[in-house]
C-alpha cells in the first residue's frame, strides 16, 4: 500500500441517499477535491441489523423521521452491488480511487471481486472474530478503524489479522472518535502516536469533528491516511449529511494536507534551494571599519560585521587578526585574504 504520501479518503458513506445519481455526483466533487479514493459502504441491511434496533442519538437528531427504526433507515440508504460495480467503473473514468466498507460477508465477497487495493474495517468490526478474520483470509491490506476501542481491542485485532498471515506493513490503524459530531475534547489526536510505537504499525486518521482543523493536525502528526466524511449538502436529510464536509471545504481540507505534506519535508536541516539566493545578502562579512595605511597591524576595533555575505565569514575573525596590511584600505570596504599578509 503506497504511504509515501498521506492517502486522503473522500467518506461518501450512504450520504447517496441510496440514489446512484447523487453518488455520482459525490464521485465529481471528490475528483474536483483532488482525493485519492472516495469510499461508500456496502451491505445487506438484513444481514446487519435487527428490526428492533433503534437508531443512534445522532441518527434520530440527523434525520427527518423521528419514529423510523434503524433498520428502516438503512435499508433506505442500501445500494445493490450491481450500483456498485457501476459506481466503481465510473470512479474509474474519472481518476479517482474506489473503496467501499463491506459490513457483511456477500458484501466482502463482492467487493473482492472488484479489486479493491484494500479492505476498510468500521470501528463496530473491532470485536467481531469472525468478520475480521473472514477479511483477513481475502489476503488484502486493511485498514482498521478504531473507534470506542481500548488499545488491547486494538492489538488483539492486529494479532488476527497476522495469524492469518498478514505482515504489520499491510495493516494501517486508524485513529478515530464515533461520536458525530466529536467533542474536539474527545479527540486525543495523541492516541494515533501511542498505537504507532506500541502497536509497531502505520496509522492514520479518520475523523468525525466538524470543520477541517483537527485532520489538517493530524496530518502534522504523521498520519499516513486522513479519512473524513463529506456531502453535497449538509442540509440533506440523512444521518451523516450534518457531519461532513461540503465539496468547497472538502478542497480546502486537501489542498491544506497537501501543503503541510510538502512542509514537513526530509527533516534534514540544509539550505533550501528556494532561499540559497539570500545567503549572500542577509549574512555579514568582515568589512573595515575605518580608513587602514599599508604596513598596519590588523586589531579588532578595526573590523565590521557588515552585509553583504560574500566575503571573509566572522567565523574566521581569528585568522583576521593581527594580520599586516599589504595595502592601504578605505572604510566600509570588504576584507580580502589578498589585502593580508
Amino acid at each position: 500500500m503506497e504511504t509515501n504520501k498521506c492517502i486522503i479518503i473522500a467518506e461518501a458513506g450512504v450520504n447517496h441517499n441510496g440514489d446512484i445519481n447523487i453518488a455520482k455526483k459525490l464521485i465529481n466533487q471528490a475528483v474536483l477535491a483532488g482525493v485519492d479514493f472516495i469510499k461508500f459502504q456496502t451491505f445487506k441491511t438484513e444481514l446487519n441489523i435487527s428490526k428492533q434496533a433503534s437508531k443512534a442519538d445522532y441518527q434520530k437528531l440527523n434525520t427527518a423521521n423521528k419514529t423510523e427504526t434503524q433498520y428502516e433507515m438503512v435499508q433506505k440508504l442500501e445500494l445493490g452491488f450491481e450500483k456498485f460495480s457501476i459506481l466503481k467503473q465510473y470512479c474509474d473514468e474519472k481518476g479517482v480511487g474506489f473503496l467501499s466498507t463491506g459490513f457483511d460477508f456477500p458484501s466482502i465477497d463482492f467487493l473482492d471481486t472488484l479489486g479493491l487495493p484494500f479492505f476498510k474495517i468500521p470501528s463496530g468490526e473491532i470485536i467481531n472474530k469472525p468478520y475480521l478474520e473472514y477479511v483477513a483470509k481475502k489476503g488484502r491490506p486493511i485498514i482498521l478503524s478504531t473507534g470506542m476501542s481500548t488499545l488491547h481491542e486494538i492489538q488483539n485485532a492486529i494479532d488476527i489479522f497476522t495469524r492469518k498471515g498478514l505482515t504489520r506493513d499491510q495493516i494501517i490503524v486508524l485513529h478515530c472518535n464515533t461520536e458525530y459530531p466529536t467533542p474536539f475534547s474527545d479527540v486525543n489526536l495523541r492516541a494515533m502516536q501511542t498505537i504507532r510505537e506500541i502497536c509497531k504499525v502505520k496509522t492514520g486518521y479518520s475523523d468525525h469533528t466538524l470543520g477541517i482543523e483537527i485532520p489538517i493536525a493530524a496530518a502534522t502528526m504523521g498520519a499516513v491516511i486522513i479519512e473524513k466524511h463529506f456531502t453535497l449538502n449538509r442540509k440533506m436529510d440523512g444521518p451523516d449529511h450534518r457531519i461532513s464536509l461540503e465539496p468547497e471545504e472538502l478542497l480546502k481540507m486537501v489542498t491544506a494536507i497537501r501543503h503541510i505534506e510538502a512542509a514537513l519535508g526530509d527533516g534534514i536541516k540544509k539550505p533550501s534551494p528556494s532561499e540559497i539566493k539570500n545567503i549572500q545578502i542577509v549574512r555579514r562579512s568582515i568589512h573595515y571599519a575605518k580608513n587602514l595605511k599599508k604596513g598596519g597591524i590588523i586589531s579588532e576595533d578595526d573590523l565590521i560585521m557588515k552585509r553583504p555575505g560574500n566575503g571573509i565569514s566572522p567565523m574566521e575573525l581569528e585568522n583576521v587578526l593581527s594580520k599586516k596590511l599589504k595595502i592601504d584600505v578605505l572604510a566600509d570596504s570588504i576584507v580580502k585574504w589578498e589585502d593580508l599578509e
